[in-house]
């Protein structure tokens, strides 16, 4: 069961949410952030599919407040997954054009306390509290970092190919963390070893799987250009073990 509500910080803010199909008991609760896309059908997909397992989903949408609507997103994704390069440039343009309102430190700081606005509807849906966890996609995953660091309500997280928080802010997580990378995305790769050794003085559970010959976005199946059907399988396995072993609730992983 599916239905979309709204929540409010400083303004209105929609949030996709999911619930496990009746007979299916209830894990916890688990925000799903999405990519640089916004709320579009594949991030409302992923949630589904969590959904089905036994968590309580929200998807919240924080990029129509960066200037991405979910609308924006879907057209400059299906974009940059064809092979019209001159027509894939326009549109990269276009969405850093339309972005540069999440590029301020106000939105950063709007965007973690409307995460914990979501923690705040899960912690009060039945079977959810005190069993919450995070997981997100690219600007999701450094989302999924920052709402870690920000909220010791947070059980475990698992951010997908994700920056992290900055180096002062990493003795703030408390919950284990399980991080995926394609070592092809280089950017986040070279840092990587800097980040574990950061993780580890700030005594952070850290774990990050690096997968071989593929880069970022490789568990998104609608980018036919980064798409890893056997790392997303892979990826998928681990996050549902990881999130009912640190987060679910007892006798429900």
């Amino acid at each position: 069961m599916s239905s979309t509500i709204q929540l409010d910080n400083d303004g209105p803010f929609d949030v996709y949410l999911a619930s496990p199909p009746d007979g299916v008991p209830v894990k916890g609760g688990l925000v799903v952030i999405h990519e640089i896309w916004g709320l579009v059908d594949q991030i409302r997909g992923v949630a589904d599919r969590f959904a089905a397992e036994g968590w309580v989903v929200a998807a919240p949408d924080i990029l129509s407040r960066g200037g991405i609507t979910p609308e924006l997103g879907e057209e400059l994704a299906a974009i940059r997954a064809g092979d019209d390069e001159e027509a894939k440039n326009a549109a990269q343009t276009r969405m850093r054009e339309a972005s540069t309102p999440r590029n301020s430190p106000e939105y950063g700081v709007w965007a973690v306390a409307s995460l914990q606005k979501v923690l705040d509807h899960l912690d009060q849906q039945a079977g959810c509290t005190g069993h919450l966890a995070v997981t997100g996609f690219c600007f999701g995953g450094s989302y999924s970092f920052a709402l870690a660091a920000a909220d010791p309500r947070v059980k475990a997280a698992v951010p997908f190919y994700g920056s992290p928080p900055e180096t002062s802010d990493l003795s703030k997580i408390q919950a284990p963390i399980l991080a995926f990378y394609g070592d092809e995305d280089t950017r986040l790769i070279e840092g990587l070893p800097e980040v574990t050794a950061g993780m580890a003085a700030a005594g952070v559970d850290f774990t990050p799987t690096v997968y071989a010959g593929t880069g970022h976005a490789f568990f998104n199946e609608r980018n036919p250009h980064a798409y890893n059907a056997e790392y997303a399988a892979q990826a998928w396995d681990a996050a549902r073990a990881f999130l009912d072993e640190h987060a679910a609730a007892a006798g429900q992983a």
